[in-house]
């Protein structure tokens, strides 16, 4: 408020100051002609608003030198607080985070609506700070209930390098939805890590490192905090794998009892030594692996690979010993498609089985 009044109080005395020296010039040429004609001249009157002119244009001159040096020192003044604000909004953008805070859940957006259901994709970080695609299904009845009602989970395993499990076998979200809607299997959601980009053969990399599962605890932590999910372990949490991805989910299953309830291998091809020495060197669990090795009855390789399997985890020792092994061979349909969407519901019944008592109820 201050500036504006001394603004208008320049433009006064500035306007006074003009009058005063229009009038002295004034007056002064009519003295001067008067004197030319042998008038009497009396000069006081041009002379006193002479000297209110220049008076009043000193004080005009005073305050607008006043003005001009509170501008640069506004300005000076605004720059200082622009720099500090520039120099400090970085910390204001991005305050240190406080012991114990939690981190914001993961972003997720839609991408698809398969089998009726949600199909969401984000990213999360690796151990080596990369970032890899994740995919979640939600079953239809997610959205149907709205309490605090929890879901279980199933891991589907990728078997070709850099990729989601869906992208290798788009099927496999219609086996869930059949399991529920005859009522043979509880909603699972799913969810599908993509594969480690680094090696042509993903299943044999988990098979002989059996630590590095692609739903590590980055991902299991994310989950759990955006979905509602049962809490990460063998209680709730279980694995498949269709095609190539089987052999991952036998290694994950055998492996990793610690992780998972039980794992459902479809149609796949196997290593049954190297997958019998990973079951009997993995880790101890709450429970002993269970494991569903299935394939169709028109595909007798698949088959054989199930069966030499079983028999080579029942002759390994260590941790694999009482090793719950199941074999399905039973499926058959003429059309393709029908009979892989009836062995995925096939172990999604497994898997579904395999949850507590109070789980298994849809």
């Amino acid at each position: 408020m201050v500036r504006p009044a001394l603004v208008l109080i320049l433009l006064t005395i500035t306007a006074a100051a003009l009058r005063l020296a229009r009038s002295a010039i004034t007056g002064w040429r009519e003295q001067t002609a008067g004197k030319a004609y042998g008038l009497p001249s009396d000069r006081r009157r041009a002379l006193l608003h002479g000297a209110g002119a220049t008076g009043s244009g000193l004080c005009a001159a005073a305050l607008l030198a006043t003005l001009t040096t509170g501008s640069h020192t506004h300005s000076h003044t605004t720059s200082t607080t622009s720099a500090t604000t520039t120099t400090t909004s970085p910390s204001a953008a991005n305050p240190p985070r406080t012991t114990g805070q939690a981190a914001p859940p993961p972003a997720f957006s839609t991408i698809g609506h398969p089998a009726g259901g949600e199909l969401l994709q984000g990213s999360l970080p690796t151990a080596d700070g990369t970032l890899r695609a994740v995919r979640v299904w939600l079953p239809p009845q997610y959205a149907e209930n709205h309490d605090r009602t929890r879901f279980p989970v199933v891991v589907l395993q990728a078997g070709s390098p850099g990729r989601t499990a869906d992208t290798e076998t788009p099927y496999v979200f219609d086996g869930f939805a059949d399991a529920v809607r005859q009522h043979r299997a509880v909603p699972f959601v799913v969810i599908a890590p993509q594969s480690a980009p680094g090696t042509q053969r993903p299943c044999d990399l988990l098979a002989a490192a059996p630590e590095a599962v692609p739903d590590d605890a980055v991902l299991r932590t994310a989950v759990v905090a955006r979905f509602r999910t049962l809490p990460a372990g063998p209680e709730g949490w279980q694995t498949l794998g269709v095609g190539p991805g089987a052999p991952c989910a036998a290694a994950a299953g055998l492996a990793r009892p610690d992780l998972y309830g039980a794992a459902a291998a479809v149609s796949g091809t196997y290593d049954a030594p190297v997958l019998a020495r990973t079951a009997a060197e993995g880790r101890p669990g709450p429970a002993t692996p269970r494991l569903l090795l299935a394939a169709a009855r028109s595909d007798p390789a698949g088959r054989d690979g199930a069966r030499r399997l079983r028999d080579a985890l029942r002759a390994a020792g260590g941790h694999a010993v009482g090793a719950r092994v199941r074999t399905s061979e039973v499926v058959r349909d003429i059309q393709a498609d029908q009979e892989r969407v009836r062995l995925v519901r096939v172990a999604v019944q497994y898997l579904a089985e395999a949850l507590p008592g109070a789980l298994r109820r849809s």
